[in-house]
């Protein structure tokens, strides 16, 4: 009977441990407390998580209804400006001359005078850093002359992106005269991935602090996770009475990159909690798996009038669970031996990334070089060379 009740107490002491509720991941962090999708219900009137190298959307609340984007807009007007820069239409120490329509700007601003003048770098800082309208404007004037010319653009790039319930009047997101200005939680995160491509913005949009005019007038990022959110890089906030707060955030943690889109939530504390807690269930339950471009052994090619022929893959990134991540294995599908003739970049098989019974990704085996068909004649030289060679 001891021997019965130890047995049972014994049971009972298991049953409690494995029930505890607390797994270590592989690299020995608690992921106890990880947010599941289903625990958030954020405060927001939509929101988007995505991984910003493969575009993986990793949550989603109400993301294709279009609301005002305050100036998260200006996610599409910097874009546009990089891709100039980008293009050798304009250079980063080119002057910027203000003009009284820019001036004229109100809302967030860096009052700059008409007729003022500084360098497309500094103008970039004010509209990224300091959300500068006056700086927007004038760098729209630059690139296509007028503002109106330059929205044409922003909405033949959004459209081009797959930004499909986007619309843009104008390229601070100033709401008060606009009827349908608008983007989805989804739209600005395509432009927002777009934008972070360029690196160099990242320079700019993860300053705390900066200045223009010589060190005269202090620029403060708007984007307090830039202090407050470990590997915070950026990128836009944006605030109106229509639109009430919104922000596009990226974030970088261990190999990894981020976007979190919130839209329309009630206040900027509110914003920065909710867009914090989407960082954070990223980051906890999700990593990216990456294997390089690969050359495999080559391959038999009987017939050929080479005896083997260079095969391999190339890179692969995809997103997983955080606990597959260090699981994941490359099984290769390929024949012992392949029919010539063979041409360069041919597939010829697949190489197939498992975590257990679970495909988390492929990528097809290619043929490195071309292998042509043995003509006869050439077989005889083959074989008179293998006999004098020995």
């Amino acid at each position: 009977m001891k021997r019965f009740l130890f047995f049972i107490l014994a049971l009972v002491l298991v049953f409690s441990y494995c029930s505890a509720g607390c797994v270590a991941s592989d690299d020995g962090e608690d992921v106890s407390a990880a947010p599941t999708a289903g625990a958030m219900d954020l405060d927001a009137r939509g929101a988007i998580l995505i991984e910003a190298s493969t575009g993986t959307v990793l949550y989603e609340q109400n993301p294709d209804e279009p609301f005002p984007p305050a100036s998260v807009t200006k996610v599409m007007t910097l874009l546009l400006v990089m891709e100039a820069v980008d293009a050798g239409k304009i250079k980063m120490t080119d002057p910027v001359t203000v003009s009284e329509y820019a001036a004229s700007m109100g809302g967030s601003q860096v009052f700059l005078s008409p007729g003022e003048t500084l360098s497309v770098e500094d103008m970039i800082k004010c509209a990224v850093i300091s959300s500068a309208n006056d700086a927007a404007v004038a760098l729209a004037e630059l690139v296509s002359g007028s503002e109106e010319a330059f929205v044409s653009e922003m909405n033949r790039r959004a459209a081009e992106l797959g930004m499909q319930n986007a619309h843009f009047e104008n390229v601070t997101g100033l709401d008060d005269t606009t009827t349908d200005h608008r983007c989805s939680a989804r739209d600005i995160a395509l432009m927002s991935r777009a934008l972070i491509s360029h690196k160099e913005i990242l320079k700019y949009s993860s300053t705390w602090m900066d200045s223009i005019r010589g060190g005269e007038f202090t620029l403060t990022n708007t984007n307090r996770l830039i202090r407050f959110y470990r590997g915070a890089q950026g990128l836009k906030t944006g605030s109106t009475a229509k639109a009430k707060f919104c922000l596009s955030a990226v974030a970088e943690r261990d190999g990894m990159t981020l976007i979190a889109v919130v839209m329309g939530s009630p206040s900027r504390d509110v914003r920065n909690e909710e867009t914090k807690r989407l960082l954070d269930y990223g980051f906890a339950n999700y990593a990216v798996f990456s294997s390089e471009a690969t050359e495999l052994d080559p391959v038999r090619v009987p017939g050929g009038i080479s005896d083997y022929c260079r095969v391999g893959y190339d890179g692969i990134s995809c997103v997983v669970s955080r606990g597959e991540k260090n699981k994941i294995e490359c099984e290769i599908e390929l024949p012992e031996s392949l029919s010539a003739p063979i041409v360069a970049g041919e597939v010829l098989g697949r190489a197939v990334f498992r975590s257990g019974e679970t495909v988390v990704g492929e990528v097809p085996i290619k043929a490195l070089e071309p292998v042509g068909k043995i003509t006869f004649p050439a077989l005889l030289a083959k074989l008179f060379r293998a006999l004098v060679l020995g």
